[in-house]
C-alpha cells in the first residue's frame, strides 16, 4: 500500500490560462496543480498581474530582451515559488485555536492521511498534549508542487528581427524548458504529446535533473502516456541519458480535455492494469539502465532507491471511481481536470464562460478538428471564440489574425511556416479547393475542415486575463475553453471544500443522475468516436488501412470482456458502483459489435478531385 502523507489527487494542467496560477490557489493546501509555460505573452502579463497583487517588484521583460522566452517562464515560476512559500510560512505561523488556513490545511486531506489521523487526534487532546500534537503537525505542512507542463509538439522554430532563423535552443519548447530549469522550483516537468528527441536530450544540459551530492534531484520528470508500450520507449530513452521519470502519468485518451490522443481504442481500464502488473519490471528496466548511465556519465548516483509514481487521470467523476482507481489499481494519485473549472478558487474561468458551462447540455461538449495540429481537440460549441468562428465565415473572412504563432507549422503555401487556422492559409486552401474540386458535396466537406480550424494561442489564455481584469491580447475577448465531457454532469460553481470533500467522498455532489461509470463513458465516446471516423473515411482522400477500424473495434470488445471480468458482484459493492454499470456493458457489447468496419465503397462524388 502507498504510504499516504498528502493528498491523493491533483489538478493537471488546462488551456494555456485555466491553471496557470493555481498553484498559489490551491498550493497553500497541499494540493499539487499543473502550469502551462508555453505562452510567454500570457505568463508576464500574470506575472505582472501577480506582482501588483502580493506586492512584489517587477521589471518587464520586453520583446527586444535576449532570450526573452526563457527570462519570461523562469521570472514568473520564481514569483510563484516566493508567493507559494509566503503562504506556507503564513500559515506554519497561525495559531490551530483561532486561524483558518492551518486547520483547513488539515481538513481538506484524505482520511488515509498520516497528518489527518494526527489532526483529528490532537482534536480530542487538549493540555500538554495538545501543544505537542500542534507542534509535530507544523512538520507537516508542505506546499503543493508548482509543476510545469510542456507538449512536446509545441517546438517550432523562431527567427530574430531580421527574419532569420534563430539557434534550436530558442525553439519554443526547448526555451520554455530552459525557462523552467533555471528556476529555483524543485517540482516536475511533465512532458505530453510523445518523444521529442531534441527536447529530450536538452534536458542533458541542466544539472537538475540529474541526482546532485546528496543523491537528490531537484527537478522531476513526468511522461504523460496514453500506455504501456508509450511508456517504456519514452522511459528507456531518458534512462539511457541518466535521466529518471519520477511518475507516468495515464491519461484515457479521449475522456479528458484539451487534445486527445486517441490511438489505437484502448480503454483506460486494461492500459492501467498492465501498469498494474508490469509496474515492477518497468522499474527495474529503467533504474538499471539510469543507474548504468549515470555511472558512465561520472554522475553522482542516487542516494537510495529513487521512486517512480504512476497515476491517472480523464473522466474521474465520483468518490468511488476515485477510490477504485487508488486502491484497485494501486496508483499513487488521480487527476481531476475539468470539474475544477467550476471552482473559481481554483482556476481561471470568466463570468459569462463559466455560466454557459454550468447550463450546458452533454450535446454541448464534442470532440473537434478545431486544433491547427491536426490532433482531435475537445471542445465546447458555446465557446465565444466557436461563435466567433462561425460569425467570421458567415461574413466570408474566415480563418483568424495570426499574431502569436506558436502553431505554424504549414509550408504548403509559404516558405515560413504559417498556422493553419490563420485567415492567410485558409484563404489560400479555399482558393486551391475551389480551383480543384469539382463536385459541390465534396468540395463543401473539405472547406468545412479547413475553416474548422481556430486560433488557440489567444483564446486558451483570454479567460484568465478577463477573470483577472487586465489587458487583453490584441483586445480579442474570445474565450476558447476544452472541458472534458465529463463536465457535463457537473452543474453548479462549487467550492474548493465542496470539490474535494466530494473527491475524497465526505459529502458527494449532486450530479446529474443519469452520469454513467467513467469506464462506461469512455468505452462510449470511443464507439461514436468510431463510427463518426468510419463515416469521415469514405470522403478522405488517402483512406485508412482496412484493418485500422477492425482493430480499434476489437480493442473495445476486449475492453469489455476486461471490465465483465473485473466488475464482479463483490467489487461493484465494494466499490458502490452504480448497480447498472453490466447492464451498460451488455448494451456497448451490442452497439460496437453492430458496427460495420467495412471500407465504404467510394462514390464518384467521394472521390473526385
Amino acid at each position: 500500500m502507498r504510504n499516504i502523507t498528502s493528498h491523493t489527487f491533483h489538478i493537471p494542467v488546462m488551456g494555456l490560462g485555466y491553471t496557470i496560477d493555481s498553484p498559489i490557489k490551491v498550493g497553500k493546501y497541499g494540493i499539487t496543480s499543473v502550469v502551462s509555460i508555453i505562452e510567454d505573452h500570457l505568463v508576464e502579463q500574470m506575472r505582472e498581474v501577480i506582482c501588483e497583487q502580493e506586492n512584489l517588484p517587477y521589471e518587464h521583460i520586453t520583446n527586444k530582451d535576449a532570450d526573452r522566452r526563457a527570462k519570461r517562464v523562469t521570472a514568473y515560476l520564481n514569483v510563484l515559488n516566493e508567493v507559494l512559500n509566503r503562504q506556507i510560512e503564513k500559515i506554519n505561523q497561525e495559531d490551530f485555536e483561532t486561524d483558518i488556513d492551518i486547520n483547513l490545511y488539515f481538513q481538506y486531506l484524505p482520511e488515509t492521511s498520516v497528518a489527518k489521523k494526527l489532526y483529528l487526534e490532537m482534536l480530542d487532546c487538549r493540555g500538554e498534549k495538545r501543544q505537542l500534537l500542534q507542534k509535530a503537525l507544523r512538520h507537516h505542512i508542505l506546499p503543493g508542487s508548482i509543476d510545469i507542463n510542456i507538449m512536446t509538439k509545441l517546438d517550432k522554430t523562431n527567427y530574430d528581427d531580421d527574419g532569420n532563423p534563430l539557434p534550436v535552443e530558442y525553439c519554443d519548447a526547448m526555451a520554455a524548458l530552459r525557462g523552467f530549469a533555471k528556476s529555483n522550483l524543485a517540482s516536475s516537468i511533465v512532458f505530453s504529446a510523445g518523444l521529442n528527441p531534441r527536447l529530450f536530450g536538452y534536458c542533458e544540459t541542466f544539472s537538475d535533473f540529474y541526482p546532485n551530492r546528496d543523491g537528490k534531484i531537484k527537478k522531476t520528470i513526468i511522461l504523460k502516456v496514453s500506455d504501456y508500450r508509450s511508456a517504456i520507449i519514452q522511459g528507456k530513452y531518458l534512462a539511457k541519458k541518466g535521466l529518471w521519470v519520477s511518475e507516468f502519468r495515464i491519461e484515457s485518451g479521449i475522456n479528458c480535455g484539451g487534445h486527445l490522443f486517441v490511438s489505437n481504442g484502448s480503454p483506460m481500464g486494461p492500459v492501467v492494469e498492465e501498469f498494474k502488473n508490469k509496474r515492477h519490471e518497468l522499474y527495474q528496466e529503467l533504474y538499471a539502465e539510469c543507474s548504468n548511465a549515470l555511472k558512465s556519465q561520472d554522475r553522482y548516483p542516487f542516494s537510495q532507491m529513487p521512486k517512480m509514481k504512476i497515476s491517472v487521470q480523464g473522466g474521474i467523476g465520483t468518490a468511488p471511481e476515485n477510490s477504485f482507481l487508488l486502491n484497485y489499481y494501486n496508483v499513487d494519485s488521480t487527476g481531476w481536470g475539468s470539474p475544477f473549472l467550476l471552482v473559481p478558487e481554483a482556476t481561471n474561468v470568466d463570468d459569462e464562460t463559466l455560466q454557459k458551462l454550468i447550463h450546458a447540455k452533454k450535446e454541448d461538449y464534442y470532440i473537434s478538428h478545431a486544433s491547427p495540429l491536426g490532433i482531435p481537440f475537445s471542445n465546447f460549441h458555446h465557446s465565444s471564440s466557436e461563435q466567433q468562428r462561425k460569425e467570421r465565415i458567415n461574413k466570408n473572412k474566415p480563418g483568424s489574425p495570426c499574431y502569436k504563432k506558436f502553431l505554424s507549422s504549414d509550408t504548403e503555401f509559404t516558405e515560413r511556416p504559417i498556422c493553419t487556422a490563420s485567415r492567410e492559409y485558409q484563404n489560400n486552401k479555399i482558393k486551391q479547393l475551389k480551383e480543384s474540386i469539382v463536385d459541390a458535396t465534396r468540395l463543401a466537406y473539405e472547406i468545412e475542415k479547413i475553416v474548422e480550424k481556430d486560433c488557440l494561442c489567444e483564446g486558451l489564455g483570454t479567460s484568465a486575463l478577463l477573470k483577472n481584469h487586465t489587458k487583453l491580447s490584441h483586445n480579442s475577448k474570445a474565450v476558447t475553453i476544452c472541458p472534458g465531457p465529463n463536465l457535463a454532469y457537473f452543474k453548479s460553481t462549487y467550492s474548493l471544500k465542496e470539490m474535494i470533500d466530494h473527491i475524497y467522498g465526505r459529502s458527494p455532489l449532486h450530479l446529474q443522475t443519469n452520469r454513467p461509470n467513467v469506464f462506461v463513458n469512455e468505452l462510449q465516446l470511443y464507439a461514436d468516436y468510431l463510427k463518426d471516423e468510419i463515416e469521415e473515411d469514405q470522403f478522405a482522400i488517402k483512406p485508412k488501412k482496412a484493418g485500422h477500424f477492425e482493430a480499434f473495434k476489437n480493442n473495445l470488445l476486449e475492453g469489455i470482456n476486461y471490465y465483465e471480468k473485473t466488475f464482479t458482484e463483490e467489487v461493484i459493492s465494494l466499490y458502490n458502483f452504480n448497480d447498472n454499470i453490466l447492464e451498460d456493458l451488455k448494451r456497448l457489447r451490442t452497439e460496437i459489435t453492430l458496427i460495420d468496419t467495412k471500407p465504404v465503397i467510394a462514390s464518384e462524388m467521394a472521390i473526385a478531385h
